[in-house]
């Protein structure tokens, strides 16, 4: 007998996993400036202000509510998708607080399973020089910025010594390739900001820069809420399977 003989058939191989297995983005739970803005671009008066003057952004707490809003999502992420291989946050304290809550609903063997970083690429859009400003001092200073904003679009203009979303898609971009080159196969968790989140969806999702800017205004990001994905072999893709899911309950 010949030992060398083709073989009748073959398995195909194994799709190479090019993308991590699975990808849930969390945006922070509600933190005071939140409150405080009452969903504005600006402090909507002084009494707003004095709520949260001082605070750098990045040291912005969150509220009593925000804490249990992160508690009740950690469960329930829990029971839908077990563990994380890594977690990743963006350093800031409003999203390190969200993070550290939901990661109470896993045991302490369980959280030492996963590993837990920050990454300066999805920290929150710079706001720049109106980061403090009512929305009367902001068109006080700069008259022209509202026509500005109206011209250029919610992706493409920029605050006064801020970041525009395009500079944002950049950093989004950067971070997605760290994770398909060192997280292939693997399950992550990423809780990061509402703008930088909208970024991340536009490169997965390959949105053209007009549809961003619709999906910007059209496409509500709530506090602590989920946006899963999950690797596609048959595309090679990262495919979108759940948007925007709130796990915790209103008052």
């Amino acid at each position: 007998m010949n030992s060398t003989a083709e073989p009748l058939f073959e398995l195909p191989e194994a799709p190479a996993i090019t993308r991590p297995s699975l990808l849930v983005f969390l945006r922070h739970a509600e933190s005071e400036r939140n409150v405080a803005r009452q969903g504005q671009r600006f402090l909507p008066d002084e009494d707003a202000r004095k709520l949260v003057q001082g605070v750098a952004d990045h040291r912005t707490p969150l509220t009593a509510r925000g804490r249990q809003q992160a508690l009740d999502t950690g469960v329930a992420l829990r029971g839908e998708h077990g563990l994380f291989d890594y977690a990743y946050h963006s350093g800031y304290q409003r999203t390190r607080d969200t993070l550290e809550h939901v990661l109470q609903a896993y045991s302490a063997e369980e959280r030492a399973r996963m590993q837990v970083r920050h990454h300066l690429f999805l920290r929150e859009r710079d706001s720049g020089y109106t980061y403090d400003m009512t929305t009367a001092e902001a068109e006080a200073a700069f008259p022209w910025l509202r026509e500005y904003w109206d011209t250029y679009g919610p992706i493409f203009s920029r605050p006064p010594g801020g970041e525009s979303m395009a500079d944002v898609a950049k950093r989004a971009y950067l971070f997605l390739n760290m994770l398909f080159r060192e997280r292939a196969g693997q399950r992550v968790l990423v809780v990061t900001h509402g703008g930088t989140l909208r970024m991340f969806r536009m490169l997965l999702e390959r949105w053209s820069w007009d549809e961003a800017a619709v999906r910007f205004h059209s496409d509500a990001v709530p506090q602590c809420s989920a946006t899963r994905y999950e690797f596609d072999a048959s595309s090679g893709r990262m495919m979108l399977r759940d948007l925007a899911r709130v796990y915790w309950e209103a008052p």
